[in-house]
């Protein structure tokens, strides 16, 4: 195992702030991540396994060992005249993946283009856009088991999913995924009903859509609305769509009648976040070289800080004001350290 001490986090996160991490590993094998796991243990240090980190505030120094998951790989499990089965390591880049198989004319994912992270990171988090969820197209997850010392199979119906939820997230620390089998289609039912793919494809006078139209126009819309993190540090979406009762969404629309939101059934409402901040006016604004970026209010920007904790209290400042104002609390999608 190479072992890097006192190494800066900054290239391993994608808010890039300048905070440290006491040890330092990539695992490229499940041998390799056990060996890291073993060290930990034997010198009792706290460890967390990163991907990507396209899903993490760090806002102080890391007094462990980081390790760096890059279990790579597409392996073709299972093929047939309607589907097709893959098995991906869980350090693969998500964007590639979803990439191939749109190449490859394979369905289920194409509304989950250009999200950053990796394919370990998407079941953990649920990830979603434009209608569609991670967990539908996945059949099981090969992860460790830290409290039983095991490896283990987990079978989708075993997951937990829910929005932006799994047993994983739930169950924090206790699962590290190492796999992600998903079942994907040949003769997909083509999810095209969010109204930004609609307004895409019509401008390009599609009136068929293909999987390799839908992904491109999710990639222009995501494209167009969110920042590079490679120049612009973020994490995405930092916030939650919150989950309200009707009642909630009632007396809401008599104060606010241009609300967005969504019913989830006769009972729940999904309000756009990103509303709800923009409503508050922070969008565009900048204090401490945090801001919320001037195209999408749900996206938080780090303008040059090197501190994980401005951006923390950044976002502390938009819970308080959308509570005030709302009386609707939002919730971090990204996970804070």
């Amino acid at each position: 195992m190479k072992l890097q001490k006192n190494i800066s986090l900054k290239p391993y996160h994608s808010f890039a702030c300048e905070e440290t991490t006491a040890y330092f590993t990539i695992v490229q094998s499940k041998e390799a991540l056990i060996e890291a796991l073993s060290w930990a243990k034997e010198n009792n240090q706290p460890y967390l396994v990163v991907g990507s980190g396209t899903n993490i505030l760090f806002t102080k120094p890391f007094d462990g060992l980081v390790i760096k998951m890059e279990i790579t790989g597409i392996q073709k499990i299972q093929e047939n005249a309607s589907d097709v089965i893959l098995q991906v390591g869980a350090g693969e880049n998500w964007a590639h993946f979803v990439g191939y198989c749109v190449h490859k004319s394979w369905g289920g994912l194409e509304n989950l283009s250009l999200i950053p992270g990796t394919v370990g990171a998407a079941p953990i988090q649920n990830i979603g856009a434009y209608g569609v969820e991670v967990g539908e197209h996945i059949q099981h997850v090969n992860a460790f088991d830290t409290t039983t010392h095991e490896w283990v199979t987990i079978a989708q119906q075993d997951c937990a999913f829910g929005y932006r939820e799994s047993v994983f997230k739930k169950e924090a620390n206790r699962y590290i995924v190492c796999t992600v089998q998903f079942k994907l289609s040949k003769q997909p039912l083509l999810r095209t009903d969010y109204g930004a793919i609609k307004a895409v494809l019509h401008e390009r006078g599609i009136r068929n859509p293909s999987v390799e139209s839908i992904a491109s126009a999710v990639t222009y819309i995501r494209s167009s609305k969110l920042p590079d993190p490679k120049k612009l540090g973020n994490a995405g979406s930092f916030f939650k769509n919150p989950v309200i009762t009707k009642t909630q969404y009632d007396q809401l629309i008599l104060q606010f009648a241009d609300l967005i939101a969504y019913p989830i059934n006769d009972h729940i409402y999904k309000i756009a976040a990103g509303w709800l901040i923009e409503a508050c006016g922070w969008k565009g604004i900048i204090k401490d070289q945090v801001g919320c970026y001037k195209d999408q209010a749900l996206v938080i920007v780090n303008y040059g800080t090197t501190k994980g904790k401005a951006i923390f209290d950044f976002s502390e400042a938009i819970i308080q004001s959308v509570q005030d104002k709302f009386g609707v609390v939002l919730e971090r999608e990204v996970n804070i350290l």
